[in-house]
């Protein structure tokens, strides 16, 4: 099973995505994509991910283009913005979703609000991939 994540920088949500859908299964092909790649995780993202006990920090922020020609059995859209910009796949995509979040990145304040909304979406995303996973993917792979 192959999965391909993207938001617009590739940089937080997308990979918070990746990093919770590859530890529900450690067979699953994920990836993760940006429509205009950022080349850099955010670090809170990293660490929020961190004490949920995922380690994300060896992933890397890759443009669309270095997957447009591949084969996808999910392509899922995180962001308002990568669903509007997502482009045409020359490859084959089974299923093309689009599971959206707020992304803490844009989050302003105090350092703890700002914290809790990168907490917060997190937990979001776990949720809905769990959600995902559990009702779609797993079906599909025969288990």
């Amino acid at each position: 099973m192959r999965i391909l994540i993207l938001c617009t920088g590739n940089s937080c949500r997308s990979q918070m995505a990746h990093g919770f859908l590859q530890s529900f299964d450690a067979k699953l092909v994920v990836c993760s994509a940006g429509t205009q790649a950022s080349g850099k995780l955010n670090e809170k993202a990293v660490q929020v991910m961190k004490e949920a006990g995922i380690d994300i920090s060896h992933h890397t922020s890759d443009s669309i283009d270095k997957y447009l020609n591949d084969e996808w059995d999910y392509v899922i859209t995180v962001c308002g913005g990568a669903n509007e910009a997502c482009p045409a796949f020359f490859g084959k995509v089974k299923h093309r979703l689009h599971i959206g979040f707020d992304d803490p990145s844009h989050a302003e304040g105090t350092p703890e609000f700002i914290m809790s909304e990168f907490y917060r979406v997190r937990d979001e995303i776990k949720v809905a991939f769990r959600k995902l996973y559990d009702e779609q993917i797993m079906g599909k792979m025969g288990k």
